[in-house]
């Protein structure tokens, strides 16, 4: 499948999209995080039911504070999504944070994630503040999409995901509207 950026929509999400959500975020791990975490924490994702509930509950109306977008192509597929709320990093000065964003495998490279970030960190800034923060494995190879957007390295921090111990590295924006500008161009 291949198309041009061009080709595709940025809106934000709502129920009927979580389905297509969790189908997206269970096959962006398994692929993406491949030898990185235990292969019992990828096998067990899944994008049935369960993952598509809790997408709908975070879409919801009574979750203001959490901002869903989906990337969609002109026949309606979703093809990536996006999401930001509050920052969760209280020692950290950043108001607001990218929680995720995950792009189909078949459709990288296109320039649907600069589009869903540009369009996520809008909405977080218009709802909360300029300064945003993202965190990502440090071992994620995609990573430097947030270098190449305009982040700085600003943190590190240990976790587990599963059993297994992680360092998550944190991407920072003290006013993200140059990377507005810059991605809805």
């Amino acid at each position: 499948m291949t198309g041009a950026a061009t080709d595709i929509g940025v809106r934000e999400a709502d129920a009927e999209d979580a389905a297509a959500i969790a189908h997206i975020y269970a096959e962006s791990w398994q692929s993406t995080y491949a030898g990185i975490l235990p292969d019992d924490v990828l096998l067990n994702l899944k994008s049935g039911e369960r993952e598509t509930r809790r997408w709908r509950y975070i879409i919801g109306p009574y979750r203001r504070n959490h901002f869903v977008y989906v990337a969609e192509s002109a026949d309606g597929c979703v093809m990536g999504f996006a999401s930001a709320g509050p920052s969760r990093s209280a020692t950290l000065p950043y108001k607001a944070e990218v929680y995720t964003i995950y792009v189909q495998d078949d459709f990288h490279g296109q320039g649907i994630g600069r589009q869903l970030f540009a369009s996520t960190v809008a909405r977080a800034q218009e709802a909360r503040d300029p300064s945003v923060i993202v965190w990502c494995l440090s071992t994620n190879p995609s990573r430097f999409f947030y270098e190449r957007m305009g982040g700085v390295q600003v943190a590190r921090r240990p976790g587990t995901v599963g059993a297994a111990a992680i360092e998550e590295v944190g991407y920072a924006w003290a006013d993200v509207s140059d990377v507005v500008v810059w991605g809805s161009a």
